[in-house]
């Protein structure tokens, strides 16, 4: 069995649980950190799991919202950390030592009963990825900050039973906001994030009859609203508002793939 419990999601801190079982093996990793360790805790002791729990963590690229207390977490309990060579080189420069396992776009890692698959995305990091997880039955995408979609995102993610999915922005709000030029541009630009409309446009794109879970992630708390999301991807799903599942940055709970 194949399941996702979102920690917590958006520009404050991201983080997001996947589970696999196979008869007597169980496998959890955490696809990004991005939350204070307290916070971490309390989230997982509400799934009912401790950090010593975790078999471990994906990193999937070095932004502060995104790695958080990982290496705090390694090195205080051992948990693993995957991440690309351009997120570990990210990470040395800032000061983590700590070691870190490298994948890439088109490897697998096997970590217990779980396969993960990353692959690369355009964003302003060093190497991001993106990734799908498996337990050779159903398959999860995790898909968030990307500026575009392009068809190597489409082809890694097509077939899944489930996904996460960014829809950060609505582009109007964005620009009506207080930030600054230059900001506007980088979240709204080519490797920045994923508007509503992108989102649906890719959504439509992989939609398919096993398709089940959709999760909407990382939205702007400034320039997004749960309900512009909610219509977006249920016009893309060919369902109601209502049924559209949204995250925040206070999480989900457990979700079959």
């Amino acid at each position: 069995m194949l399941r996702l419990r979102s920690l917590a999601s958006g520009s404050a801190g991201n983080a997001t649980l996947v589970e696999a079982t196979d008869g007597t093996q169980r496998t959890r990793v955490l696809i990004d950190c991005g939350l204070g360790w307290r916070q971490l805790a309390a989230s997982l002791a509400g799934a009912g799991l401790s950090v010593d729990e975790l078999d471990a963590i994906f990193i999937t690229h070095e932004h502060g919202d995104h790695v958080g207390c990982a290496p705090l977490v390694a090195a205080r309990h051992g948990v693993p950390l995957w991440a690309s060579a351009g997120t570990r080189q990210a990470l040395r420069q800032a000061g983590c030592e700590l070691p870190i396992a490298l994948t890439a776009d088109g490897e697998t890692v096997a970590i217990g009963a779980l396969q993960i698959r990353p692959f690369t995305v355009p964003h302003d990091a060093r190497e991001p990825l993106q990734l799908t997880c498996t337990d050779g039955d159903r398959t999860l995408g995790v898909l968030t900050d990307l500026g575009h979609v392009t068809p190597h995102v489409l082809g890694r993610l097509a077939g899944c039973h489930a996904l996460m999915l960014e829809s950060n922005h609505d582009p109007d709000m964005l620009a009506r906001s207080r930030y600054p030029d230059f900001l506007k541009r980088r979240v709204g630009g080519p490797h920045g994030h994923l508007s509503n409309a992108q989102a649906a446009h890719a959504l439509r794109a992989l939609r398919h009859d096993r398709l089940g879970t959709v999760v909407a992630a990382h939205l702007s708390e400034r320039n997004n609203l749960p309900q512009l999301v909610r219509d977006a991807f249920a016009d893309a799903l060919g369902c109601a508002s209502g049924d559209v599942l949204v995250t925040s940055r206070h999480g989900l709970d457990w979700l079959r793939a």
